[in-house]
């Protein structure tokens, strides 16, 4: 019998370009979890989140930072965050269940999405080229967080500070995200 080894790989491998001031990389040291909550169940989970990591749950298209595990709550939709946090565990579902326990019905997210950062002072007029979303900086707040598509692929874009974005798209198709957001840049610049 052939002994095997598996090695874990970035859908970009590990992808980090400057572009005059602009930045596009790969993140790839946080994992990505859903988080929903059971029916009935709103108050216990926010007790054990808050417990935990000193946040709130936030509302749909608004996001809760902590820096416990450097961790962002991002609400998705009713009933759904998801939750980014800094770690190297391959098991991200058995962190999250040891500090909220059963409050929660929790989905590893981390292999199926490209996570992307975008920075830089024309951050925004890249994304305004490839996003339909209204990103004015008094419209889509730091924090905000919204489902989108960019050239025609679904998206979700995180405004993480005034000049940086966390973005993320379906893994299938992380080399033409990337492409698109290249492509753009290119435009820009």
């Amino acid at each position: 019998m052939a002994n095997y080894t598996l090695t874990a790989s970035s859908p970009l491998a590990g992808l980090q370009q400057e572009y005059q001031g602009v930045t596009l990389a790969e993140v790839t040291n946080k994992a990505l979890v859903s988080i929903s909550v059971p029916l009935g169940g709103e108050t216990a989970l926010q007790t054990a989140v808050t417990a935990t990591y000193g946040v709130t749950l936030p509302v749909t298209g608004k996001s809760s930072k902590t820096s416990v595990d450097n961790a962002l709550f991002a609400g998705m939709s009713r009933d759904q965050c998801w939750l980014f946090f800094e770690t190297d565990n391959i098991r991200p579902v058995n962190i999250i269940t040891e500090k909220l326990g059963a409050s929660g019905y929790y989905t590893d997210q981390s292999d199926s999405w490209v996570m992307l950062s975008l920075a830089g002072e024309k951050s925004r007029d890249v994304l305004e080229r490839i996003c339909p979303i209204n990103l004015d900086p008094d419209v889509f707040l730091i924090g905000d967080v919204a489902r989108t598509s960019m050239e025609h692929m679904g998206s979700i874009i995180l405004r993480e500070s005034e000049h940086n974005y966390l973005l993320c798209s379906a893994r299938s198709s992380a080399n033409s995200f990337v492409h698109a957001i290249e492509l753009s840049i290119k435009n820009v610049i």
